[in-house]
């Protein structure tokens, strides 16, 4: 019988800063463009009317691990949280369960860091104001990885005033209207992905859009007269052309896969990044288990040396 460390939230979260999140993940992004880290496709099992369960697997540096989230959209007017579920990790080389934690958490910091890693490889020089269209938990912690990452001051806005009001307050930054958010260097788009927040009218040269919350077919943040007028960049292709922000425009034929690279091959000098100031760049993030991988490593180094607590379960 084992004894497996449980992490809760509290505990990812004390183990893992904002900053740290954002080398793990730039790395993971790294190590899987040069096929040292490897991921399966995400398995999307769906349970309609209310939301999905998803399964992401993924392996790397002596360890293996599974995540299986949720995404229930409407669960936030119950009262519940839209993510949840259970992260586990697993010894690569012998296949014993090493650690069991909370994912929700390590979600919240991979996509937070995503946002970051891809303002500071696409983002104009001198790029600092952000704006930020949906302040819930996740982009909440986009946020605060894009300060750590040194940008801002920023925008907040969300149709929840209070919301907005209070990240702001947290980051220094303030709360505003969807327009002076839009209007900002770098945008981060993190809604339900019910309707397009980000339309052609709001884009300047120079910007740096990161669409965030359409992260299943049929979602979309940005209008496609938009995307057509960006330099279109990606987490992971396959991902991305049948569940993100470009699934839409994929599927209608205006976008393959030559006009679009992944952020890991900009990393490994495989493909280019931004080509002049004036350019307007958008990065599709849906999500990889790879940034899970990064962040869980980060946890099971910090439980193993005593940074942390945990409880435990015999199995």
């Amino acid at each position: 019988m084992a004894v497996i460390p449980v992490l809760d939230a509290n505990a990812v979260l004390a183990a893992v800063s904002p900053a740290e999140a954002i080398e793990r993940t730039r790395l993971a992004f790294e190590r899987h463009a040069g096929g040292e880290w490897a991921m399966p496709p995400k398995v999307y099992l769906d349970s309609p009317p209310n939301g999905d369960f998803r399964a992401m697997p993924a392996r790397g540096d002596g360890f293996a691990l599974l995540k299986w989230v949720t995404s229930f959209p409407r669960n936030s007017q119950r009262g519940l949280p839209v993510v949840t579920g259970a992260l586990l990790l697993s010894d690569a080389g012998t296949g014993e369960l090493r650690a069991i934690m909370d994912c929700a958490s390590i979600t919240s910091l991979r996509t937070g860091a995503a946002a970051a890693v891809s303002a500071q490889v696409l983002a104009a020089d001198g790029a600092t104001s952000v704006g930020l269209i949906g302040c819930g938990v996740n982009g909440a912690w986009a946020a605060r990885c894009l300060a750590a990452a040194g940008f801002g001051p920023g925008v907040c806005a969300d149709p929840r005033e209070q919301a907005a009001a209070t990240l702001a307050a947290e980051l220094g930054w303030r709360a505003g209207t969807r327009d002076e958010a839009a209007g900002q260097d770098v945008v981060v788009t993190m809604t339900p992905g019910e309707a397009p927040v980000m339309h052609a009218s709001d884009l300047r040269a120079g910007q740096h859009v990161v669409a965030m919350g359409a992260d299943a077919h049929g979602k979309a943040e940005v209008e496609s007269a938009a995307i057509e007028r960006c330099r279109l960049f990606c987490d992971e292709w396959e991902q991305a052309a049948g569940g993100g922000e470009l699934s839409g425009p994929v599927a209608a034929g205006v976008v393959d896969r030559g006009d679009v690279a992944q952020l890991g091959d900009v990393l490994a000098g495989r493909e280019d990044g931004r080509s002049s100031g004036e350019e307007i760049t958008l990065f599709d993030s849906t999500g990889l288990a790879i940034q899970d991988l990064g962040i869980t490593r980060g946890v099971y180094e910090a439980w193993r040396e005593g940074r942390i607590d945990a409880g435990s379960v015999d199995l």
